[in-house]
């Protein structure tokens, strides 16, 4: 490998953090994941999921403990946050891959879920549902650029065996 392309490779990208923050950050999700399926899914006043995605470019399982939100409508609700100025890896993969997305709750097995990301009314609705629930999030939504994702999660319906 070149200088050049060692350069490039451990370069931050741009928006996102350096390679050791990408190291620190898969350690403590590795340990929080684990903890999880451990002790419940409860941190910081939020419940907790382990989301299952495939990475958009390497291809490999991705698991991101992420906090969310009862929608009301059997499903759950997510938000793409996390302060910097892009989405977060798990966002990207989880779009970029929705038919792959599982979610995992303290104590259970990954359910398959198809991911939409929510627009317009449906989003202002449930950002007003997540934003009554966990002030802080909005409160990290006033001091980014950017506006955060809102996306369901909706069990996805398995093919019937006949």
């Amino acid at each position: 490998m070149t200088q050049n392309q060692q350069t490039r490779s451990n370069a931050p990208r741009k928006g996102g953090p350096g390679a050791l923050s990408r190291w620190i950050q898969r350690r403590a999700n590795a340990r929080t994941c684990t903890r999880i399926r451990r002790k419940g899914g409860a941190m910081m006043g939020m419940e907790v999921l382990i989301l299952h995605t495939v990475g958009r470019r390497s291809g490999e399982p991705r698991e991101s403990p992420v906090a969310w939100f009862d929608d009301g409508e059997h499903g759950w609700l997510i938000v793409g946050s996390g302060g910097g100025s892009r989405n977060p890896d798990w966002c990207l993969n989880l779009m970029a891959n929705p038919d792959q997305a599982a979610v995992e709750l303290h104590g259970s097995t990954p359910v398959p879920v198809t991911p939409h990301r929510l627009d317009a009314a449906d989003r202002e609705k449930a950002w007003q549902h997540i934003a009554a629930v966990q002030p802080r999030i909005a409160k990290y939504q006033g001091k980014s650029e950017r506006e955060y994702p809102v996306i369901r999660l909706s069990p996805r319906q398995q093919m019937e065996t006949r």
